[in-house]
């Protein structure tokens, strides 16, 4: 696996939050998504911190290595060409699966638009680690995988999370990027130990770490990275910071994003929870000179009311020294367990096992069929409405005149839609997709609303508005996957 590169502390970056990260004090490396992006027309603003010498990293959402399906090519292409144009000395995707179902299980090919769990049996590792090895070799530079969070969790698992991923480093060398707040997550919606699966983690594998915020809502936690780095959170980072000094650790903030001294302020409270050497962290109390958690949000909440960045100590770029006798950032990191040969890749019928459970799954919470045998149907309707929202947010800002157009309606009208028709084609299809479908029914009922809409759906669509061949088509074609 050779030596991990030293990245420091960074912060995901966002178009919307551009200007904010740039006017940081100290900023050792940015994330961006890397779907995000074009490999030809990198934004400026990435631009003027790589000539500042800030490193930049793609993080991938699409790839679904963990899906039944090898990989797309040409999506591995893409991701590698960002790499390569951004300098980028690694890449970063996800243990999830995006999409189901298509020409292996013989039914239609649906989206999720949001990382789901992999079922953690041998089927799904067998498949997972296939997967993996032809990403690793298309890809120009090394590839490091996330841990996701989930709302909900498979029946009949045969792996802990940590089992799980240690075999998978073992049997791929693939580099792990570990996230706390994913860990917090599955632990308050799982049952799951973020200790245990730690300790069963080969955290020398670490490439970096995430950490982010969420809110809990009856009982069940939500990963919204809309919310400041909850205490628990920043508990599972100081745990890990124990066990090893990670190469990188990074703020994620997808939404409702604070004003810039509150992020230099969340920046610091990350730094020295994971800086061991004069400040004491995680659940030890202060004393003796150290800092509490509470009192270091105490500086967040001061940024935050005051508005001043002078009430936030600017973050140093302080060595990631952790506990007694630890490594200090910038040495080599430890060589990971030598990886062994291969093993034989997983049968064509243990793919269609996977794809069809996972099909079943997702049609369950994206186009209204039964919830499959063992599941909570409870946590199913609370995730399926959690993708729809998600859906309604993200179509609302890759097509802002939806909104717009609809007003309030659009929001209740989109989910009522989403209902019954899963994403088959990405969030710019599903737009077309939805206005189409309110088009067909006649609405809105408001006529310069409504005149307004076909013209915008005719100046993307390319089309004419549907006629009744286009209507009987378009319905038969939804009867079809609703099956």
């Amino acid at each position: 696996m050779g030596d991990m590169t030293e990245l420091g502390i960074g912060i995901g970056w966002r178009p919307e939050i551009a200007e904010a990260v740039e006017a940081l004090p100290v900023l050792d490396w940015v994330e961006v998504v890397a779907e995000n992006i074009c490999a030809d027309h990198l934004p400026d603003s990435l631009t003027r911190l790589r000539e500042r010498g800030v490193t930049v990293v793609p993080h991938g959402v699409s790839l679904g290595l963990g899906g039944a399906d090898r990989p797309d090519p040409a999506r591995l292409a893409a991701l590698g060409e960002k790499a390569v144009a951004l300098g980028a000395p690694l890449v970063t995707e996800h243990i999830a699966f995006v999409r189901a179902g298509g020409p292996l299980t013989a039914s239609p090919l649906l989206e999720a638009g949001h990382l789901l769990p992999v079922p953690r049996t041998r089927d799904a590792l067998d498949v997972l680690c296939e997967n993996v090895r032809i990403a690793q070799d298309a890809l120009p530079v090394p590839l490091a995988l996330e841990n996701i969070a989930a709302l909900i969790a498979w029946p009949g698992e045969e792996l802990t999370e940590g089992q799980f991923l240690a075999e998978l480093v073992e049997r791929t060398g693939v580099r792990l990027l570990i996230d706390v707040a994913n860990l917090h997550t599955n632990h308050v919606n799982r049952g799951e130990d973020p200790a245990k699966a730690l300790s069963e983690l080969p955290v020398e594998a670490i490439a970096y770490v995430h950490v982010a915020g969420g809110v809990e809502r009856d009982g069940v936690w939500h990963d919204t990275h809309a919310h400041p780095v909850p205490g628990a959170v920043l508990d599972v980072l100081a745990d890990l910071a124990t066990r090893v000094s990670p190469p990188g650790v990074l703020l994620e903030r997808d939404d409702d994003f604070p004003p810039a001294e509150e992020l230099a302020a969340e920046l610091t409270v990350v730094r020295e929870t994971v800086t061991g050497a004069d400040t004491a962290v995680g659940t030890r109390s202060a004393g003796a000179g150290g800092t509490s958690k509470a009192e270091l949000w105490g500086r967040v909440g001061t940024a935050h009311q005051h508005g001043a960045p002078s009430s936030v100590p600017a973050p140093r770029r302080a060595p990631l020294l952790i506990g007694a006798g630890a490594r200090v950032s910038g040495g080599p990191m430890p060589s990971a367990p030598v990886v062994p040969e291969p093993a034989p890749a997983p049968r064509e019928d243990a793919r269609q096992r996977v794809g069809l459970a996972q099909a079943s799954l997702l049609s369950a919470l994206v186009a209204g069929t039964p919830a499959p045998e063992g599941f909570d149907s409870r946590r199913l309707g609370v995730q399926s409405r959690a993708l729809a929202a998600k859906r309604a947010g993200v179509v609302a800002k890759v097509a802002p005149e939806l909104p717009e157009i609809l007003g309030k309606g659009f929001r209740p009208a989109f989910l009522a839609y989403a209902r019954t028709r899963p994403m088959t084609g990405g969030y710019r299809r599903d737009a077309l997709d939805f206005a189409e479908h309110l088009l067909l029914a006649e609405r809105p009922e408001d006529p310069a609303a409504r005149r307004r809409l076909t013209e915008w759906w005719q100046d993307r669509s390319g089309s004419r508005p549907p006629g009744r061949a286009a209507r009987l088509a378009r319905a038969a074609r939804h009867a079809l996957v609703r099956r």
